[in-house]
């Protein structure tokens, strides 16, 4: 198993990023369940087991602009069709640090496996637990190359009282680990303004290739 793409996370986390070179690094899986693209600035990361050279090629023959490339439509087709795989969004990557101490809301752990957020998670995660708040759930687990992941669900009733914010807070305090990881659809305004109120700062783009 390929231990680079965890190496890279690491350093973007810290603030240290690929060289903004326009150019592609392709690298293996960090495991058999992870593969995709990560696009940082002016740099992109393939992580995949499938043959390096016809994934430069596919690159090469994707009628678009190469700082863009590894996320165009075509490649990403391209590469599903190659895998087998299926893929849902192109997410915005962020990561916030840990903060220390118990969380300013009232939480208590869960077993919930049926509920439509955990289910999502076990999906993609390993080592999966789950927090309820009067109103919502936060979910932490390991993901892509090990990091810590963090996801978040509002009941609709309590919408706009502040409790998104608040869960995501939750998460940097839960996370036994430097930093916490999360995903947002660019599209899903409402969830991208709420992890940043949360002081998650955007790190890249990610694209995962799920397997069947």
């Amino acid at each position: 198993m390929s231990e680079a793409l965890a190496r890279i996370l690491a350093a973007a986390a810290a603030g240290v990023f690929p060289p903004p070179d326009g150019s592609t690094t392709v690298i293996g899986q960090p495991n058999a369940r992870d593969a995709g693209v990560v696009a940082f600035t002016a740099h992109s990361v393939i992580f995949t087991d499938e043959d390096p050279e016809w994934v430069r090629a596919e690159l090469a023959a994707t009628d678009s602009d190469r700082l863009a490339a590894a996320m165009n439509p075509a490649f990403l087709a391209a590469m599903l069709a190659r895998t087998g795989r299926s893929m849902n969004t192109i997410d915005m990557l962020t990561v916030a640090g840990a903060l220390p101490g118990r969380p300013d809301l009232e939480l208590h752990e869960i077993e919930d496996p049926d509920h439509p957020r955990v289910a999502r998670a076990l999906k993609f995660r390993d080592g999966v637990r789950v927090w309820a708040a009067a109103g919502g759930v936060v979910v932490l687990g390991r993901g892509v190359a090990g990091r810590w992941e963090s996801a978040i669900e509002v009941d609709e009733r309590a919408r706009g009282l502040g409790l998104g914010v608040a869960l995501a807070l939750a998460a940097r305090h839960l996370v036994p680990d430097d930093v916490v990881w999360a995903q947002q659809s660019p599209g899903n305004a409402r969830s991208v303004r709420t992890f940043q109120a949360a002081g998650f700062k955007p790190v890249g783009s990610e694209a995962l290739f799920v397997a069947g």
